[in-house]
């Protein structure tokens, strides 16, 4: 009876043994005998007691490797620190146990060695303004290394490009001066533009003029036109008619002065009134 009891006790104890519960957050590496057996996911698993052991408990969440500063040199020459934050998760538990020994150095150390080579193709203007694409690079880099540890990157983020002083006064210098040429370039685009609108409203101006004039003399020329024509038309008579009719409305006002006492009408005067009156005449005929 005792042995039966013992015998259940060590059952129940090579069960117990044999369940391993692996939390949500890690996966367990499992050897046999000194060999990879194999990786236990998160949740219930079965393992044989005394020739299956737990060597490696590995984290699978998201990690953040301590911010790193890069020194490099940029195309023209100027030195300066990058400041660089890598992110990275562990997907294969076994290559990150057995195909590295220090996953966080390894990045780190491939990370300054992607980054020296980014950064020495760029000018220190180029640097600092393409810090996502460079980031881009980077991650496409490392995660295609970082692959073969059974890494997998997650994001690489740049988060400041560190030059020293006497840099940072030539940048200013060069911003002031960037500015002045900004101001002076809007200067004479203004300048310009003022004198292109003072010109065309000149030319606006003679233009109209020069139109008013043109129908100025259309007029006077329609007028000729009309006289002439009624020259042609009429012939002497309407000649005759004009002028008789200017002598005589210049006998009446000649008359109507108050200062006037006699009046002498020349003979030529008489003719006038007489080719009046028969100019009145043939022009009713011919209104006829």
């Amino acid at each position: 009876m005792e042995m039966m009891f013992v015998l259940a006790g060590v059952i129940l104890l090579l069960v117990f043994m044999g369940v391993r519960v692996v939390p949500q957050s890690e996966e367990h590496v499992v050897e046999r005998f000194g060999k990879y057996r194999k990786t236990l996911p998160a949740g219930v698993n079965l393992v044989i007691p005394f020739v299956d052991s737990i060597k490696h408990k590995i984290s699978i969440l998201e990690r953040q490797l301590p911010q790193q500063e890069v020194s490099i040199i940029t195309k023209d020459n100027v030195e300066v620190d990058v400041e660089t934050v890598v992110f990275y998760r562990v997907v294969d538990p076994a290559k990150s146990v057995y195909r590295i020994e220090n996953i966080d150095r390894a990045i780190a150390t491939t990370t300054e060695s992607i980054i020296r080579s980014a950064g020495g193709k760029l000018e220190l203007d180029d640097l600092q303004t393409s810090r996502d694409s460079m980031s881009d690079e980077i991650l496409q880099k490392l995660d295609k290394v970082a692959d073969e540890w059974g890494v997998d990157i997650t994001r690489t983020e740049i988060t400041d490009v560190v030059v020293d002083e006497i840099t940072k006064k030539a940048q200013r210098q060069q911003l002031n001066a960037e500015r002045d040429r900004r101001a002076t370039v809007a200067k004479a685009e203004g300048e310009k533009q003022r004198v292109q609108l003072e010109a065309d409203a000149e030319l606006y101006q003679a233009q109209k003029i020069a139109e008013a004039e043109r129908i100025k003399a259309d007029a006077q020329a329609y007028a000729v036109q009309v006289v002439a024509k009624a020259i042609e038309e009429n012939g002497k008579e309407a000649v005759s008619f004009e002028i008789a009719k200017r002598q005589v409305e210049a006998m009446s006002i000649i008359g109507s002065a108050e200062n006037t006492k006699t009046i002498v009408v020349p003979t030529d005067a008489t003719k006038s009134l007489g080719g009046l009156a028969a100019a009145l005449e043939i022009m009713g005929t011919g209104g006829k």
